[in-house]
């Protein structure tokens, strides 16, 4: 007994299987793990040290060749890139893609670089090593309040972060843009003369003033008694109050008659973060592995609305980016491509083959989608933007199956068979071909699968949802649709003995016709077909060649690099003239009823000194920079921020900032890229290497449509 007689002489166990399995579907679908994009091993490691006041060749000298050294002795590396700039150097590990397990490794490199630390200068702040590079903080907060000071601003911050950490679905909250706090003494060195004190006397001072050293531990028989020596400052009044007793006198004099104390920031400033021109904080919000992001979406969504209600007034919680909003949306969109294709294939099936082999076929498609999911729920697949785009490619193929299987056992009982002999024998007949087809259809994807790159393991669901749809639908094909053409296809045996019926009407005599002319003359035949199928290939020069296409998202980013050694003042001063710009001429306008009447920008982020938060896996933060900023602009319209509001943008950039290297493009898709072409050059002598880099960016400025070519050394250092 074969699969398709035992489904149809045991309907019962088959109603109750496929209920089972449409109970299974639907719970998995709603308890998937949903994310933007599938999950792949991050193969890259940062390693970031501080050398305040050293110059790019000391930098490059003492730290990055030092370091470089001790990582190129693990042989899983497959290759290095660094940066040495001003006080910072900044290299980038990148592993061999055959290697998944990537902990040992990072564990592996952690050790060389602490072997590394003691060639380094003693002044030096690091080495840090960060391999948590695929992070993604799909949810941007800002934090803004007019009058409230970065320290207010950061006690809120930091307050919303651990009320957010509490959630079930967070792993991460980061807070960019905070301002480190200082307490500055100021003074006068002709004053300090006066009285007889150095600098480095007053330094001591109030060193030996500030005690934050512990001061032991006292044991008895009952208990332990902890020594916490009392005289440190506990607040910048207490810090003015100081005593100091002049050298060679006894007189004494107070630290505030001598000097200004004040709270302060940074100054100047590591990095800035801004939100529609005003200081902000940006809180980074990260999914669990494993989490559902629509599911923390809500619970995001409604933490702001308390927040709003619990904070004082002034203070405003916006949303700069909201990842569980697009995987919403793509979520939808494929519900809504699953009933239209049920729709459409029911209306087909309903005008060529009757009401009853339409809701017959039409039923496959649903119970194949909901059989799928359950087995990528059991495969850990979960729901992102590859997995349902290779379910709405799945759509289009797998009613094939049930329309194949349904036409043979209709054709069968129009031959005078018993339904169940039909079914059974078209099964047998069709089993085979059906599953070659699925199979070679599959085919079609596995060498994305197979292909030994971050690509490849993004992709990877493409191969194995379609796989498995296929395959879900040659399986209900061989029972489900047999089953349901036993029980509901009728065929009028009368009609099918003349002749007649259907394949009389005019529509299938022309057909007839048609095909009998094409096999009368098969070489003629041929010929068309394949001067069809050349005259088609011509077409694919219209069509682009790109592996993924730009995001669809309403959403801009906009980069912009000044030369190096740019203080950050004059960065800031760049990102408020373009802010400027935008606020004055590309801003959109809404109607009392927040409809829009005018297409343009809605809001957006500015973080200068670094990049932003990584909020999309395509992103590739800057690592800090002072010469760097990043903008994120959310807009109304796609079709508008490519062809109008990016044009001008990038004209005013051009026209205003004469050394400003603005790269304004959509958000992208796939696995991070710096830049579509890429060519590196290495040698020894610094100086031609240099002239080579400028011959090859004058031959790649002649090549039309390039734009925005650049280095990675900048301009020469002045001497």
């Amino acid at each position: 007994m074969n699969v398709t007689q035992f489904a149809i002489e045991k309907k019962r166990i088959t109603f109750v299987s496929l209920l089972l399995i449409l109970a299974a579907g639907v719970m998995t679908y709603r308890k998937m793990p949903r994310a933007e994009d599938p999950g792949f091993v991050v193969r890259t490691a940062l390693i970031v040290t501080r050398f305040p006041g050293a110059s790019p060749e000391r930098v490059e000298l003492l730290v990055t060749d030092k370091l470089e050294k001790h990582i190129q002795e693990m042989p899983e590396i497959d290759n290095i890139t660094s940066q040495s700039k001003p006080g910072v150097s900044v290299i980038y590990v990148n592993i061999k893609e055959r290697y998944k397990h990537m902990r040992p490794i990072w564990d592996s490199l952690r050790r060389k670089v602490q072997a590394a630390r003691p060639e380094l200068p003693s002044n030096v702040i690091g080495p840090f090593v960060n391999d948590e590079f695929g992070d993604v903080f799909g949810t941007l907060i800002a934090i803004t309040g007019e009058g409230f000071t970065y320290a207010e601003l950061k006690e809120i911050a930091d307050d919303v972060r651990n009320e957010l950490l509490l959630l079930e679905d967070v792993a991460k909250v980061q807070i960019a843009g905070a301002q480190e706090e200082r307490v500055f003494v100021e003074f006068n060195n002709a004053r300090l003369a006066e009285l007889g004190i150095s600098p480095g006397q007053l330094q001591r001072i109030l060193e030996a003033r500030n005690i934050i050293f512990p001061g032991g531990e006292v044991f008895t028989d009952d208990e332990q008694i902890v020594l916490e020596p009392s005289g440190n400052f506990e607040s910048v009044d207490e810090l003015k109050k100081t005593v100091i007793k002049l050298p060679g006198t006894n007189d004494l004099v107070v630290l505030e008659n001598i000097a200004q104390v004040r709270r302060g920031y940074v100054d100047p400033p590591h990095t800035k973060a801004t939100f529609n021109g005003q200081p902000a904080l940006i809180l980074g919000i990260s999914l669990r592995e494993g989490g559902n992001i629509t599911r923390l979406g809500e619970e995001v969504a409604a933490k702001i609305q308390r927040f709003k209600q619990v904070y004082p007034i002034g203070v405003n919680f916006d949303i700069v980016y909201f990842q569980p909003f697009y995987v919403n949306k793509r979520v939808d969109d494929f519900v809504s491509n699953l009933v239209q294709a049920v729709v459409i294939v029911l209306a087909v099936m309903l005008l060529f083959l009757g009401v009853r082999t339409g809701l017959v076929v039409a039923a496959l498609i649903p119970m194949a989608m909901v059989m799928a999911l359950m087995i990528m729920g059991l495969l850990d697949i979960g729901l992102d933007q590859m997995s349902l785009a290779s379910l709405i490619i799945a759509l289009g193929m797998l009613v094939d199956n049930a329309i194949v299987m349904s036409e043979s056992i209709m054709v069968m009982m129009s031959e005078g068979k018993p339904s169940v002999r039909a079914a059974v024998d078209s099964a047998r007949e069709l089993r085979i071909p059906l599953l070659t087809s699925s199979l070679t259809t599959a085919a079609a994807f596995l060498p994305i699968f197979l292909a030994e790159s971050t690509t490849g393991e993004y992709t990877a669901p493409l191969f194995k949802v379609v796989t498995i749809t296929l395959l879900s639908s040659w399986l209900l094909s061989l029972t489900m649709t047999p089953l349901l053409c036993v029980l509901f296809l009728k065929v009028d045996k009368k009609t099918a003995a003349q002749g007649g019926g259907r394949f009389d009407s005019k529509f299938y005599r022309t057909y007839r016709t048609l095909l009998l002319a094409m096999l009368r003359r098969p070489v003629v035949t041929v010929v068309a077909a394949v001067l069809v199928f050349l005259a088609a290939m011509q077409l694919f020069r219209f069509i682009p060649r790109i592996f993924f296409p730009l995001n669809d998202k309403p959403v801009m980013q906009v980069e912009l690099r000044l030369p190096v050694g740019t203080p950050l003042a004059k960065t800031e001063r760049v990102v408020r003239q373009v802010e400027q710009f935008i606020k004055a001429d590309l801003m959109a306008e809404f109607d009392r009823d927040g409809q829009v009447v005018k297409d343009g920008v809605i809001n957006w982020a500015s973080f200068i000194g670094r990049g932003a938060l990584k909020y999309a896996l395509p992103y590739r933060p800057e690592p800090a920079s002072p010469e760097y900023a990043y903008m994120l602009i959310n807009t109304t319209d796609r079709f508008e921020l490519e062809t109008d509001l990016i044009p001008r943008l990038d004209a005013f950039c051009f026209n205003h900032f004469p050394d400003l290297t603005a790269k304004l493009q959509p958000l992208t898709l796939g696995p991070p890229v710096k830049a579509p072409v890429e060519i590196r050059l290495s040698g020894k002598d610094v100086d031609k290497v240099f002239d080579l880099a400028t011959q090859v960016k004058a031959r790649l400025g002649q090549i039309a449509g390039t734009k925005n070519i650049r280095d990675d050394w900048g301009k020469k250092k002045k001497k």
